[in-house]
């Protein structure tokens, strides 16, 4: 009789360790997405949170479960501030006891957040912010990035428009997007032949840019061949009009600059020809991701997805393939294991995280811009496909 009744507690002790394991799979996965929806990178954000968004939904078929886990996205506005998204970050991992975290879009405000990934020992995949320091010189195990950094921009610029003999002069932003990506452009340019004579830099909030492209000006013109005038700038202003209505090329100096959204460039088609290269354009990749994104999102909204609604839903993408190969579980520890070297897909094609420093390695863009008179922005028109072995992105956090 003793032993009927042990081997009854026994059963029903493994009936309830059996349901507790269940209840705990079934424990949904919480994702708190932190960009930085007011402010002058407002268009940013939203772009990158309806990615993210379609991503979720491309990635797993609609069901917006993972590996039997209903998925719950939590909102969190930065408002382009990096003390805000610091607070919230640590809020998303503390109160509201996310498994990981996406954000942000400013580059400072990434830079607030890395630390909180850290003290949290959560993983924070940093989207769309570009500054390499991010996966450089601040970098933590817990960081991971979808976004290209500044040395994928500024290596692929570089080879678009350096050869042996041009003499460029950069304008950016004083801040370390800006920084960043002259420091990177500078290194890669070199490597082709051409030489950086000059670098400016602006306020964000810059308006009036008639100082600042002079003293490009005054000092482009002390040199000899091809001059160029990179421009690389984010968010509110209008530098390019600005170096229209100056008229650099009767001083024979040309314009180049990267890739931006698709509002922006409407200020493109005041220069036909324009080189540089981009991280994105819609109607550049050729792949199963990119076409849904492109048909739903014009299904949709009824316009076609921007540079950053590519990105969120890289992000996503990212996210649903780590989970996946995790087997459904989200402790920090797993998830860097199943993330490291890590390969998966995108709207642009496959992106690799570096294991070194978690930077998704992935293709870029050079281009010629294009003016269709039926399309309202100046079109991107792909001169070459910078693969991630043309790249050669250096590691730069030390490990």
């Amino acid at each position: 009789m003793m032993k009927r009744v042990g081997l009854v507690l026994l059963g029903a002790l493994s009936m309830a360790l059996v349901s507790g394991v269940a209840r705990a799979e079934e424990k949904p996965l919480r994702i708190a997405v932190i960009e930085d929806s007011t402010g002058p990178l407002e268009a940013y954000a939203k772009q990158s949170e309806t990615g993210f968004k379609l991503g979720l939904e491309y990635a797993t078929h609609g069901t917006m479960m993972v590996a039997g886990r209903k998925i719950e996205v939590i909102e969190k506005d930065s408002q382009t501030k990096p003390d805000v998204a610091r607070n919230l970050l640590a809020e998303a991992y503390g109160d509201d006891d996310v498994d990981l975290a996406i954000g942000g879009t400013s580059s400072a405000v990434a830079l607030a957040m890395l630390p909180v990934a850290q003290d949290y020992k959560k993983i924070l995949i940093v989207e769309p912010a570009v500054a390499d320091s991010i996966t450089g010189a601040k970098w933590n195990r817990y960081i991971f990035r979808t976004a290209r950094n500044s040395s994928q921009d500024a290596i692929a610029n570089a080879l678009a428009i350096g050869k042996p003999g041009v003499k460029v002069a950069t304008l950016a932003q004083d801040y370390a997007f800006g920084h960043d990506g002259v420091a990177a452009f500078r290194a890669a340019l070199a490597a082709t032949g051409a030489s950086l004579v000059h670098e400016e830099y602006a306020p964000p909030t810059t308006t009036d840019f008639t100082a600042p492209l002079q003293r490009i000006f005054d000092a482009l013109a002390k040199e000899q061949g091809d001059k160029v005038v990179w421009v690389i700038w984010a968010g509110g202003g209008d530098p390019l009009s600005a170096l229209k209505a100056m008229d650099p090329s009767r001083l024979g100096i040309r314009v180049a600059t990267g890739g931006n959204i698709l509002p922006a460039l409407v200020a493109y088609k005041a220069f036909p020809g324009l080189e540089g290269a981009t991280y994105y354009y819609y109607d550049i990749p050729k792949n199963p991701a990119n076409d849904w994104l492109v048909a739903e999102h014009e299904k949709r909204f009824g316009k076609p997805p921007d540079f950053f609604t590519c990105g969120g839903m890289s992000a996503a993408m990212a996210v649903v393939a780590a989970v996946e190969k995790a087997g459904g579980k989200t402790d920090s520890e797993t998830l860097i294991a199943a993330m490291e070297g890590m390969g998966f897909d995108t709207p642009k094609g496959k992106m690799i995280f570096r294991p070194q420093d978690h930077q998704a390695l992935q293709s870029m863009y050079g281009f010629r811009i294009a003016v269709e008179p039926d399309i309202a922005w100046a079109v991107p028109k792909l001169t070459h496909e910078f693969t991630i072995e043309e790249m050669k992105v250096p590691i730069q956090n030390g490990r």
